[in-house]
């Protein structure tokens, strides 16, 4: 039987969020089915859920396949119109479903859509992952509506609208079943992080459409599994952005866009070091040769896009540092995805 709407979160070693915030998601998501999918967990998250929330539905998996490879083995064995991808830290709130998934019935051009994400530590501010939709520059540099690299906007309603972005967050990812398995789900070389990112640009590509919706509000904690100041973390980001890059890129774009990100990757590693940030730098150069030995995989396995996903022709980084534009509303020239015809 397929569920209309399937609430999954996937969890690893993450039984103090799920004691913190399943209560909470189980309070305001009656109706809607939930998944706990768990990633080789050791700190008895299964066994928990089993003592005190046996109707929510569990699945085991039997190593830590990271996040791309957890959501792929789960969505594998969960029959739904709609997934809602959440994570373990995430503090949900009245009315959070039905204004995402009406949304998204009333176009089947939309594969995925996030709600408006706020930061559960400063609650009137946006969250770093996600805000309030993402975009991206022709460098690979992320950003949202709503927080640019460490600044992170005040919620006064400026954003509170529906929007087609460029990238919708995983930490809280509406998407429809169908679209999903049809784009080949998420790419399990990354792992984790930026793999929502490729898979929205890779939607994009497909003539889908990537959109926010800001008449629904999540709270995110952040850095649930991997801390921002983690070099493991900050490997992942960087050779993850290489790939995605050279996977997505049109050809005559690729090789000259990756050879300006080598550039400010090292620009990077040399503020890490004035820092004294060494395992940082270590974990860049350790990200830029495993970029290196997948480059023949990469290549064998590249398809050519057919469509272009719009991408912020200026850099972020030039903005943001050196022109001291800190807000969404101060960068000009960001071309919005088009909806594609019906």
């Amino acid at each position: 039987m397929t569920s209309a709407t399937a609430i999954v979160i996937l969890n690893y070693n993450g039984r103090h969020y799920l004691e913190k915030f399943l209560p909470n998601i189980i309070e305001h998501s009656a109706g809607y089915e939930i998944w706990i999918a768990d990633n080789a967990s050791t700190d008895e998250s299964l066994q928990w859920l089993k003592d005190f929330y046996p109707s929510v539905h569990t699945l085991r998996i039997q190593e830590n396949k990271g996040y791309a490879g957890g959501y792929n083995y789960a969505l594998k064995h969960i029959s739904a119109r709609y997934y809602i991808l959440l994570n373990s830290d995430i503090e949900v709130t009245d009315n959070w479903i039905e204004p995402v998934i009406s949304f998204m019935d009333a176009d089947r051009h939309i594969a995925a859509c996030q709600p408006k994400i706020r930061a559960y530590d400063l609650p009137t501010h946006f969250e770093y992952a996600g805000a309030a939709g993402g975009y991206m520059d022709y460098l690979g540099y992320p950003f949202c509506r709503g927080r640019i690299f460490d600044t992170r906007e005040e919620d006064t309603g400026q954003y509170d609208d529906v929007q087609d972005v460029f990238w919708a967050t995983g930490a809280c990812l509406f998407v429809r079943a169908e679209a999903f398995h049809e784009a080949g789900g998420f790419d399990e070389s990354f792992f984790a992080h930026m793999e929502e990112i490729d898979l929205c640009w890779r939607l994009l590509n497909a003539g889908h459409r990537v959109t926010y919706c800001g008449m629904s509000t999540v709270y995110h904690v952040g850095g649930g599994t991997l801390h921002k100041s983690n070099p493991k973390k900050t490997f992942l980001n960087y050779r993850n952005n290489l790939i995605m890059l050279f996977k997505n890129l049109p050809l005559g774009r690729r090789w000259k866009t990756i050879f300006f990100r080598l550039i400010l990757d090292g620009i990077s590693s040399v503020r890490f070091m004035a820092a004294g940030a060494w395992p940082d730098v270590l974990a860049i150069v350790r990200a830029h040769f495993a970029f290196y030995r997948m480059i023949p995989f990469l290549v064998k396995s590249h398809k050519r896009t057919t469509y272009r996903a719009p991408l912020y022709y200026r850099s972020v980084v030039w903005e943001y540092f050196i022109l001291g534009k800190h807000k969404f509303s101060q960068l000009t020239g960001i071309e919005t995805p088009k909806a594609p015809k019906s």
